[in-house]
């Protein structure tokens, strides 16, 4: 939502300003510029990569418009449900879980959190290291390594799209050049004709540097950070999965892993510890939870 508030704030601002100073609109309506920068930076984002990581730019450019997906209210919810998850483990062994991690989306109590059924990435990792701890014979070190190792995996893989926008940014003051070398040449076929003619090309050969540079820092640019930022939300979010599940798989308590997890939560979404308590225990009086307090 913020990422539409600011490029209505980026237009908005430089459009008032041009306004301000007398400018006539119709002058930066450019089609034709338009379509040569916009043509070429999409010719040489398909030149450059492959259809997945074209995939990875379009979900995450929408994903940048529908906001954070890891809220204080989120974080809380994942709690919950570790908490639910290992209080069955603690109550009947592990293999009482083998079923909800062979099939998550079939299991009764992911089924009640659809954010994190939904989120396959994140689903798979909990599901997949559960499933190695259910089989038993991995020692802690070595699930965290695995752990560690899947993280870095996909966090690799969630730059690349991130990489790949940042370069079209790039490119596009000089894609804004080349629509305005072409304007040049246009306006050197028409030397000699009426001097407004003559004016009027130079401005739109102009209007081609100048969207060529403002789609590049105030647009492209700042959504590719913005993708990039939330990279690094969903990176945080397995390292709170990883923290959490190591504790019980060396020994903590339900309850004890929960807390654990919970600092290794970013402060600026980290619930108190009194909510989560709270959480915890409201999804126990509900349940047969309510005994393993």
């Amino acid at each position: 939502m913020f990422a539409i508030i600011g490029i209505v704030v980026v237009f908005g601002a430089v459009v008032a300003g041009f306004l301000m100073e007398k400018g006539q609109l119709a002058v930066l309506m450019q089609p034709a510029e338009l379509i040569i920068i916009g043509g070429a930076a999409l010719g040489t984002l398909l030149i450059a990569n492959p259809m997945h990581t074209i995939k990875g730019i379009l979900s995450g450019l929408l994903g940048t418009l529908k906001g954070s997906h890891y809220s204080k209210d989120r974080y809380i919810e994942t709690l919950k449900m570790m908490f639910e998850l290992l209080n069955k483990v603690r109550r009947s062994g592990m293999l009482s879980i083998e079923a909800d991690v062979e099939k998550p989306e079939e299991s009764e109590i992911f089924k009640a959190y659809p954010h994190f059924v939904g989120d396959l990435h994140s689903r798979d990792f909990v599901c997949d290291t559960l499933r190695m701890a259910v089989t038993g014979g991995v020692e802690a070190f070595d699930m965290d390594q695995m752990m560690d190792l899947d993280m870095e995996v996909q966090h690799r893989c969630a730059h690349q799209p991130i990489s790949a926008l940042t370069t079209v940014a790039d490119a596009l003051p000089g894609l804004g050049i080349v629509a305005a070398v072409l304007g040049v040449v246009i306006t050197m076929g028409a030397l000699g004709g009426p001097p407004e003619a003559i004016g009027h090309k130079v401005a739109a050969a102009l209007v081609g540097t100048f969207l060529g540079i403002l789609l590049c820092y105030g647009v492209v640019g700042p959504l590719g950070t913005n993708m990039g930022k939330a990279s690094e939300e969903h990176h945080a979010y397995l390292y709170v999965l990883r923290v959490l599940m190591i504790a019980f798989i060396k020994g903590s308590a339900p309850i004890q892993a929960i807390e654990i997890a919970r600092r290794a939560i970013p402060t600026y979404v980290r619930p108190s510890f009194q909510e989560v308590e709270a959480a915890c225990s409201g999804r126990q009086a509900g349940g047969e939870g309510a005994a393993a307090a």
